[in-house]
Formats: structure tokens, sequence, C-alpha cells
């Protein structure tokens, strides 16, 4: 079988020391191949953001590997660390941390900015994004004017500008209605089952969950069930 684009390796992330430590993981381990849609399910507390946290490497396990397709992220430092998140990487948020008054064109291509891309190229690809969410007459709105649907489709066009091999979506419905909710998530698993994309949504809407090829279930910081959606 081919390498797993990510692989969890007896993960554990504690906070704090002494009688004020909290164990928010305690030895996670899975693997998850390219093209997969993968939800992340567990009630507030879990610690399934944490293990998102880690598996984008937005934060260092205290033990235990996450590898990235074969790499040991442990070994990724500073500018290199930053740099494969940058290119590998999609996040989309129940926030939508967008800058409320820049136009929504500089919002989606702060990424290539952060990247080194230059001005000519990250507009031609922010401007293909936003085409392809259906948002290429709102480039020189600013953020601030757009409605929640519009928002967080602005947040999956900045996810795509660096053509990432895996989507982190953390509740990216959480804030919408259920009608936009489902605009917003047929976008996203589109992108998995048409582009490739390998989609890790963590949430605790059981919905939205059932749509994703796999589910692994994450109590007080354990794994407490993995198992793949069977479908006729």
């Amino acid at each position: 079988m081919d390498t797993p684009i990510i692989s969890a390796r007896n993960v554990r992330k504690s906070y704090g020391r002494g009688p004020n430590r909290f164990d928010a993981l305690k030895g996670v381990d899975f693997d998850i191949h390219e093209g997969e849609s993968v939800a992340i399910l567990g009630k507030s507390g879990s610690g399934k953001s944490t293990l998102m946290h880690v598996l984008a490497l937005l934060d260092a396990p205290t033990s235990g590997s996450v590898e990235l397709q074969g790499v040991d992220t442990h070994t990724l430092k500073g500018r290199r660390l930053n740099r494969t998140r940058n290119r590998t990487f999609g996040f989309v948020f129940q926030q939508f941390f967008l800058t409320a008054n820049s136009s929504v064109l500089e919002n989606v291509i702060l990424p290539m900015k952060i990247a080194g891309v230059g001005r000519r190229e990250r507009k031609r690809r922010g401007l293909a994004a936003l085409e392809q969410l259906e948002l290429a007459d709102k480039a020189r709105n600013k953020a601030v004017d757009l409605s929640g649907g519009q928002k967080q489709r602005s947040v999956i066009a900045r996810a795509l500008v660096n053509n990432p091999r895996i989507i982190f979506a953390d509740e990216p419905t959480g804030n919408l209605d259920t009608t936009t909710g489902g605009v917003v998530e047929d976008i996203l698993f589109g992108l998995n089952r048409e582009n490739g994309i390998t989609l890790i949504v963590v949430t605790h809407d059981e919905e939205l969950a059932a749509r994703c090829d796999r589910r692994i279930v994450i109590r007080d910081g354990m794994l407490v069930e993995d198992s793949k959606l069977v479908t006729a």
C-alpha cells in the first residue's frame, strides 16, 4: 500500500506540569491515506481540536510522532516547517479569520504572499480560485460586506490557492444556516472527490461526519473508534 500521507504514532499532548498537568491526547495511532475524507469526531473537550493542531503542524506533540508522507515532522524546523505547512495544507475554520477591511482578493492571496509568490501570479491564482468558488464578482469587495456563506467560500478559495494536498476543516459549517452549510459541504467534498484533495473534517456534527469515507472518534484524549463508511 502507498505510504500514508499522515501517520500518527502514539501521539500524546499535555499542558502544564505536576498536579496542574492536563493530558489532552493520551497515545493516538492511525494513518490517513491520500484522497480520503476523514471526520474526526468528539465532544467539546475531547481532544479533537488538539489532535487537528498537531496533525496540521500548528503544535508539536509532547511525545510520539507525526509523519507527513514518511517524513518525521519533528525534523522540520523554522522556515522549513513553515514552508511545508504553507504548501501542504489549506485551512477552513468555523471563524473566518478574514481581514474585514481588506478586499476579498487580498484575503485570498495571503498564503501566496507568505510563500513568496510574485504579485502577478498571486493575482492570477487568486482570481482563478474565486472563479472556482463563484465569487469572482466579489474580488474587490471588502470582506466585511460579504454574507456568511460568501465569507466561508472566500476562506475555501484562500485554502486552495497554494494547491494543498490536505484541507483541514474545523467545524466549517458551524456559523452557517443549514442551506448555506450544505453548499459549503458540497464544495469541500467536491474538492475531495474531483481533485483528490485529502479532507480532514473536525466536527461534532454527525450528519457532516456521515458524508466522509471514514470516522475517527476521540473521547477523553483517546481514539475510541476508527471505522470506514460502508456504502451499498
